[in-house]
């Protein structure tokens, strides 16, 4: 993982407790933006997944992290912006060509569907391996509307 990365995370209050865990998890290895929300009471996924989207969009950020109960709420809102990759991963098995062969920018976790370890695990994949370009880069090309 390089050192130094901007990450803009968001979460509603189904991942607040895990967006506060990963914010302490790396050290000084990872800048992260917290977008929010900051409690864990009842908040709308979208507030969160659009901030994390502009952040990421407008190049203040590396890549976004977004967190909620099931993934797909952000994930939905994040994939309305252009330029934005979002991908649910729950394992690392998905996480992996998430970034090798999608260039996902945005990762989405379901908090209520992956242990905390897991998701640290997932985080560090997704944020080590690199896209691979080529025959995927032409696909990859293609999404965009």
């Amino acid at each position: 993982m390089k050192k130094g990365l901007k990450i803009a995370i968001g979460a509603d209050h189904a991942g607040f407790e895990y967006k506060q865990a990963i914010l302490g998890m790396f050290g000084d290895n990872i800048i992260f933006t917290d977008h929010g929300t900051y409690s864990s009471e009842s908040a709308d996924y979208p507030d969160f997944a659009h901030l994390v989207a502009n952040a990421v969009e407008a190049g203040e950020a590396d890549y976004g992290i977004l967190l909620c109960g099931s993934a797909n709420g952000v994930a939905m809102t994040a994939n309305k912006h252009r330029g934005i990759r979002a991908a649910l991963c729950w394992k690392p098995d998905v996480t992996i060509p998430a970034r090798t062969h999608n260039n996902a920018n945005v990762l989405c976790i379901p908090a209520r569907h992956v242990s905390i370890e897991d998701a640290k695990t997932i985080i560090e994949i997704f944020l080590t391996e690199e896209f691979e370009g080529g025959r995927h880069a032409n696909r990859v090309n293609k999404i965009g509307c």
